[in-house]
């Protein structure tokens, strides 16, 4: 039952960070995807907001947006024997490299010096012997997936089809890492000791056609502390500003998840702080009395900030803010769907107390920064150079 709560809170913080967004309308279907992802995420130490992929795919509507628990990536680029190998595994082996498996001839200042002409052939074999007992020890560890950071060229990807293994060579280091997190497996950068134990696992590998583009997706991991988020829509335009209004629901839900404290937004703990400071500055004979009072007022902006951006009438706003938190009434914020005021914990406008603080900090030391330059010193050169522009355009 406490764990619902927490959760219901949590998607109503995500909701207020998306309410002013352009994907406000879905302001619920991305809450919940926001607070999903986040609740995967390793708890026990720092939420590692890069465990959560956001992958765009133009197409479709914003709400064929889905979340994946576990990891998904796009295809890498591949070569022809790739489309032989098996797209759909359970419960496969992953192996993990950072890896090339490539044939690679040698460089063209290289010498070689034989006595006899038929040894020139020995020297062939033994390069193609030292890739395929390479490609060899992976197939016999029992591994059926097979991902590498570097390339895995067209003779290892036919190989590997041939025996029913499926690879992918030009893996992102951000997807291949959180795949080593979702699955338990080892990246290795040799291949001279392969053993069960570095092998990943996962509960089921698909290669799966998402809008115009194919992604291989890995669900049902042991160990999931991550997970990718599809993003769908119309325009390229419109999936970048939905990946920033995700990213800016999941931060504040990871602040929550942190802190676990939220006050009213709605510019309402504003108010009271500025109600507090200013009954504060009263019970100060000196000088410090404006200097808090002017404090205290500069918390205003806020609330004043919020009615103008409404279209609402602030000074009317503001005195009825200033007239409700006078009454006790701490949570009192600006209501922009009625143009007035409400309870903002009860209408769920809630923000991590976290953010506030910093918000509040950041604010104090720039004020401070700017105070403390006393004069600006201009190149007169510069000026003279923007005058003459104004009088000669084209010059």
């Amino acid at each position: 039952e406490g764990r619902r709560e927490f959760e219901e809170l949590l998607l109503r913080c995500a909701k207020t960070a998306l309410n002013s967004k352009l994907i406000a309308k879905q302001k619920d279907f991305f809450g919940k995807i926001a607070v999903d992802a986040i609740k995967h995420l390793d708890s026990d130490i720092s939420l590692d907001l890069n465990m959560v992929g956001i992958k765009k795919v133009p197409g479709g509507s914003t709400t064929d947006s889905f979340i994946v628990e576990g990891v998904a990536f796009k295809k890498t680029f591949s070569y022809a024997g790739f489309e032989q190998a098996p797209k759909l595994f359970k419960d496969p082996e992953i192996c993990l490299l950072n890896v090339e498996l490539e044939l690679k001839s040698e460089s063209s200042n290289a010498e070689i010096r034989i006595e006899d002409p038929a040894k020139y052939q020995s020297i062939v074999d033994a390069e193609w012997k030292i890739i395929y007992d390479k490609l060899q020890s992976i197939v016999d560890s029992g591994a059926k997936i097979v991902l590498s950071k570097l390339p895995i060229g067209d003779l290892a990807t036919q190989f590997f089809a041939d025996r029913g293994v499926f690879c992918a060579g030009r893996v992102n280091n951000e997807d291949l890492d959180r795949v080593a997190q979702a699955t338990g497996g080892v990246i290795q950068t040799s291949l001279n000791d392969l053993n069960k134990k570095i092998l990943g696992k996962c509960g089921r590998f698909e290669e799966r056609q998402v809008g115009s583009e194919r992604f291989n997706v890995f669900t049902g991991c042991p160990e999931t502390k991550t997970t990718t988020i599809i993003l769908r829509g119309g325009a390229e335009q419109f999936i970048a500003e939905t990946e920033r209004s995700l990213h800016d629901a999941l931060m504040v839900v990871k602040r929550t998840v942190e802190h676990a404290s939220v006050v009213g937004g709605g510019g309402a703990i504003e108010m009271e702080l500025s109600k507090h400071l200013r009954d504060y500055s009263r019970t100060i004979d000196t000088k410090q009395q404006l200097v808090i009072g002017a404090f205290a007022k500069a918390f205003e902006v806020i609330p004043r900030q919020l009615s103008h951006n409404a279209g609402f009438d602030a000074t009317d706003v503001m005195n009825d803010l200033r007239t409700a938190h006078h009454q006790g009434k701490i949570w009192y914020g600006v209501d922009i769907d009625n143009e007035g005021v409400c309870d903002t914990m009860k209408t769920y406008v809630w923000e991590p107390s976290a953010n506030k603080k910093n918000a509040i900090v950041a604010a104090c030391e720039a004020a401070c920064m700017i105070l403390s330059v006393d004069e600006t010193i201009k190149n007169p050169k510069a000026g003279n150079i923007d005058d003459q522009r104004r009088i000669n355009p084209r010059g």
